[in-house]
């Protein structure tokens, strides 16, 4: 069941998204836009509080409620930068925006170093959620399953740093610039 609580939350979260931009850069709705932009964080706390009140209710937890604690750590870590990117690419497409820069060598190293600390930022929070959570219900049997999604932060932690390492010591180099042909 709460992994149907993380699928719909993570549909509801994008769907909020793309209709704040939508608002915004479509229909020049700003106000509105906004509204929309605000409810993505909410939906976290929504998900936070069906996962503890599964929980307090008697529920065994399992990797699913893990997997919720590392979502919402990933929403909260990445979720500006997700829609700054989405934001500038809405701007240049339907308002005449400037064209979203690619960024290459020491720049996109940079750039993988900060998402590396993103997902340290995201580590942490999953971590303080899954304490938390263990401390309410005091029961460590019941709350053993939360420790799985562990493992997967581990996993990205490695490749990031080994991505952000690949980047430092071979940058990605700019794509070559078109051709202007002159009339």
């Amino acid at each position: 069941m709460i992994l149907a609580f993380v699928v719909v939350c993570e549909v509801a979260f994008w769907v909020a998204i793309v209709a704040g931009l939508v608002a915004r850069y479509v229909l020049r709705r700003p106000r509105l836009g906004a509204g929309f932009l605000i409810a993505g964080p909410m939906i976290d706390v929504v998900l936070l509080f069906l996962v503890a009140s599964d929980l307090l209710r008697g529920g065994t937890a399992s990797w699913e409620h893990g997997l919720a604690a590392v979502y919402i750590g990933f929403s909260i870590a990445f979720g500006r930068p997700l829609i700054a990117w989405a934001d500038i690419r809405f701007a240049h497409r339907f308002a005449g925006g400037p064209r979203p820069v690619a960024l290459a060598g020491s720049a996109y190293a940079k750039k993988c170093w900060k998402d590396l600390l993103r997902t340290l930022l995201m580590a942490a929070i999953a971590s303080a959620i899954v304490a938390i959570l263990v401390l309410l219900v005091g029961d460590a049997e019941r709350t053993e399953g939360l420790l799985a999604g562990f493992r997967i932060v581990g996993i990205v932690l490695v490749v990031d740093l080994l991505w952000a390492v690949s980047y430092t010591i071979w940058p990605k180099k700019p794509a070559p610039r078109p051709q202007q042909v002159r009339p």
